[in-house]
């Protein structure tokens, strides 16, 4: 496996990859945004305007199945952007990796840069730059992280009696399962996505190790990622939704 190159910000531990990859995927999803409304056209819609409305048109499908979309409406941008990001995200990795060596000490922006595991004075590692950033937990535990913060100031906002009520049912001893049944759902979204992508990336390197023998096992499973990341963005999607439905909503009413 590689190393990913670190650097101290602030005393903490900046894995610049991470943060190259996720602009990268930004620059996508925007691009193919706005190449998709650039000649808006009702008689003669471009390609990439008939691609945005098919998705726009999947997305607001998966907010119906879990709402009211009357009401799950305005979170049709959340879903849209959620789709899109993670989608691209998955498959950045699939095509080809950017790898140097590293020597230590070298610096970047004035700070030096480090591997993974940390190198003594001499050695040498391979620090891998171009990656999936969903194959990295803490881009994951970022995404899982808003969604959680934003289903339960929902919640809190729109639903505030049936919200807090639903902690204490159908019996008050039940709190402390509620509790938890609410913070394992965005560790779940974070390490479910984490753990298929950079499972899918693991594998990818197995067989570029078996050289000549591998190609046409690699062309196989690069078509298979690409069916998983779609899956992956899909699925953190759709619980997205139902998790701000889930707080939003109440049962009589949903």
């Amino acid at each position: 496996m590689h190393d990913a190159p670190i650097i101290m910000l602030g005393g903490f531990q900046l894995d610049l990859s991470a943060v190259f990859m996720l602009l990268v995927s930004m620059a996508i999803v925007f691009l193919v945004c706005r190449l998709s409304v650039a000649n808006l056209s009702v008689e003669n819609p471009s390609k990439f305007q008939n691609f945005m409305e098919w998705i726009v048109e999947f997305v607001q499908g998966i907010i119906g199945s879990t709402m009211d979309l009357k009401k799950g409406r305005h979170y049709l941008s959340l879903g849209l952007t959620l789709i899109l990001f993670i989608f691209v995200s998955n498959l950045l990795g699939l095509p080809l990796g950017i790898i140097t060596e590293a020597h230590k000490p070298e610096m970047i922006f004035g700070h030096v840069i480090e591997a993974t595991r940390g190198l003594a004075d001499g050695e040498h590692a391979e620090l891998l730059w171009w990656k999936s950033p969903t194959a990295d937990v803490s881009v994951t535990a970022g995404l899982a992280i808003v969604v959680f913060i934003l289903m339960n100031y929902l919640g809190l906002r729109y639903n505030r009696k049936h919200y807090l009520r639903h902690y204490i049912e159908p019996f008050p001893i039940f709190l402390p399962l509620n509790i938890i049944e609410n913070l394992a759902k965005p560790i779940a979204l974070a390490l479910r996505l984490f753990a298929n992508i950079f499972a899918g990336e693991v594998l990818i390197t197995v067989i570029l190790k078996m050289g000549v023998l591998g190609i046409p096992f690699l062309g196989v499973w690069q078509g298979f990622s690409i069916f998983v990341g779609a899956l992956q963005a899909y699925i953190f999607t759709i619980l997205t939704m139902v998790y701000i439905a889930q707080t939003t909503i109440h049962e009589e009413e949903h």
